[in-house]
């Protein structure tokens, strides 16, 4: 799956990925695969860069075009 707002919200906040990777304690390339979709980001990931994008899940993934998070 490609997941194109990863490098949104990152580019947002003026980030490199290797800044982003090393929130998540992963290297920059495995983080490199999860933009491009060479691979499946973890749901536990998905649900960090939420809170820290200060967004929800389903905006990340796709599912909505709504930025702001859920309420708690």
């Amino acid at each position: 799956m490609y997941y194109p707002r990863l490098k949104d919200l990152r580019e947002d906040k003026d980030l490199v990925q290797k800044e982003v990777a090393a929130f998540l304690k992963i290297d920059q390339r495995v983080y490199s695969t999860y933009e491009t979709g060479k691979r499946e980001i973890p749901t536990r990931f998905v649900v960090a860069l939420a809170d820290f994008y200060g967004t929800s899940t389903d905006y990340i993934l796709g599912r909505t075009n709504e930025t702001k998070p859920y309420r708690k």
